[in-house]
């Protein structure tokens, strides 16, 4: 029987923790993967921790999601979130549950996946332990820990009236890569089809590259290092949207942010509610040289958490689990 056709009910729990280990890198850690927790080392004794969830369902489609795409971003949305804390990634840990039926060549894609994320968008950071366990949902539950290094954590809450907003990173991308999927890649019923090679094949170059953002994000982790050095005041994943992330950095902060429209593009509606870019949203005093392009100001609070050139935006905000999935699979 081929790997191909061998399931993980087919297997061990040892048998398929081998089949992911087989696939990372040798870890660094003075105790890495194997015993019952890990040791790492952290430089000036702080730990920022983070964990984030993919579920088959709301957070992926298996029909438009390869096993590698889904490592990766697991991997990616954690690394982002630790990075907006001005902290450098140094560990994962991964916990599996998985249908009985799930091929182990899929485990070995997606451990495939996530180190490539690491190697990539934070080197050094590895995956350092995890769980299995069987669920009729596949779900992908990954803990990013991360080291200060000497900086402050830079938090939503210091942004400041007179600072300049940057975004660093893309926007709007992913999100017109997520229409392309729901409007290219489905059937009459509205249920999710393989996107495949003559998918590809039949798509613009623009709508490739935003279908490649959705389903890898690549946050620009050294850039949100760069940020915190060159004194943010504050930051954070733009990973729901850039209007709602905006809103919950204004509350926080108890300012308004203001969005220059100009900055922001043509496509407002886009540039504000689409998600899952995972760049960031930073500010930085007034005259400060950080890394981005500024987009807004901070203005001191009004009725509106997030205006546009001084208007309130009352367009869509960005995704919310809870209000905007469909409950649809694939």
């Amino acid at each position: 029987m081929t790997d191909a056709e061998t399931t993980v009910g087919e297997l061990s729990e040892g048998q398929v923790l081998r089949g992911i280990l087989d696939r990372l890198p040798a870890s660094t850690a003075p105790v890495g993967p194997g015993d019952d927790a890990a040791v790492l080392a952290v430089p000036d004794g702080r730990v920022v921790a983070t964990t984030d969830t993919l579920v088959h369902g709301p957070d992926f489609r298996l029909a438009w999601s390869s096993a590698a795409d889904l490592g990766y971003k697991a991997a990616a949305v954690n690394l982002a979130d630790v990075a907006a804390m001005g902290a450098r990634p140094i560990a994962l840990l991964v916990a599996l549950a998985m249908p009985d039926d799930t091929p182990i060549s899929f485990v070995r894609g997606l451990a495939d996946g996530l180190a490539q994320a690491c190697a990539e968008l934070a080197p050094g950071c590895a995956v350092e332990g995890g769980d299995l366990t069987v669920s009729d949902t596949l779900t992908i539950a990954v803990t990013a820990l991360g080291s200060l290094d000497g900086r402050d954590p830079v938090r939503r809450s210091g942004a400041r009236v007179g600072d300049a907003v940057h975004l660093i990173g893309d926007l709007g991308v992913a999100g017109r890569g997520l229409e392309v999927l729901f409007t290219r890649f489905v059937d009459a019923d509205g249920v999710p089809i393989p996107v495949g090679p003559e998918g590809r094949a039949a798509l613009d170059a623009e709508d490739v590259a935003a279908l490649d953002r959705q389903l890898r994000p690549r946050p620009p982790i050294a850039d949100a290092l760069r940020a915190a050095d060159a004194g943010a005041t504050a930051m954070m994943d733009v990973s729901d949207g850039l209007a709602l992330d905006a809103e919950r950095l204004a509350d926080a902060s108890g300012v308004t942010i203001d969005f220059d429209a100009e900055a922001l593009g043509d496509d407002l509606a886009r540039s504000l509610g689409g998600g899952e870019d995972h760049g960031f949203l930073v500010t930085f005093p007034a005259g400060t040289s950080g890394p981005g392009r500024r987009v807004g100001s901070v203005e001191p609070r009004g009725e509106a958490a997030v205006t546009v050139d001084g208007r309130a935006w009352t367009g869509r905000s960005g995704w919310d689990p809870y209000r905007d999935w469909d409950a649809g699979r694939g």
